[in-house]
C-alpha cells in the first residue's frame, strides 16, 4: 500500500516528456526547489512504471534508477553517505556519481541518467524507449 501510494503521489510532473532530435527526450522529474541539500526524493516515470531517485550532495544533483541493482527494494529508504547511496535491505553502496557496486552483494551498478536543470525544473536527457535499469 505504501509504494502504492508514493507511485500515485509521484505520478503528478514525472511523465511529462519532451522528444528532442537524434532519438532522445527529457523526462521532468520535479522542481529544483523540492529537493534540499543531502536530501533524495523518488519521482516515478513512464506512467509509474519506472523509479528514479534523485539526489543533491554538495550542491550536485544526481539521478540514478530508484531500485537496487541487486534486488528490487526502493532507494529512497536508504541513506546518503560521502558520495555514496547505501541500500538498506543488504547494505550494499553504490558510488553515485558512476553508479559502481561498491560493496556486495550488489555486483551490477545503478544505472546514472544526465540530469538538466531548466526553468526550474529537474529533467533527465535518456535514450527513447524503456528507461535503462540495472538489475539482477
Amino acid at each position: 500500500m505504501d509504494r502504492w501510494l508514493r507511485r500515485l503521489r509521484g505520478r503528478g510532473s514525472g511523465d511529462r516528456r519532451v522528444t528532442h532530435p537524434g532519438g532522445t527526450r527529457r523526462i521532468d522529474l520535479l522542481g529544483a526547489d523540492e529537493i534540499g541539500e543531502g536530501e533524495m526524493r523518488m519521482a516515478w516515470v513512464d506512467g509509474g512504471a519506472s523509479p528514479v531517485l534523485v539526489v543533491r550532495v554538495g550542491g550536485v544533483l544526481r539521478a540514478t534508477q530508484g531500485t537496487c541493482s541487486h534486488e528490487y527494494f526502493e532507494l529512497d529508504r536508504g541513506f546518503l553517505t560521502r558520495g555514496s547511496l547505501t541500500c538498506p535491505l543488504h547494505m550494499s553502496r553504490f558510488d553515485l556519481a558512476s553508479g559502481e557496486a561498491l560493496d556486495p552483494p550488489a555486483e551490477l551498478p545503478l544505472a546514472v541518467y544526465p540530469v538538466v536543470v531548466e526553468n526550474g525544473r529537474i529533467l533527465i536527457e535518456v535514450p527513447e524507449g524503456p528507461l535503462e535499469l540495472n538489475e539482477d
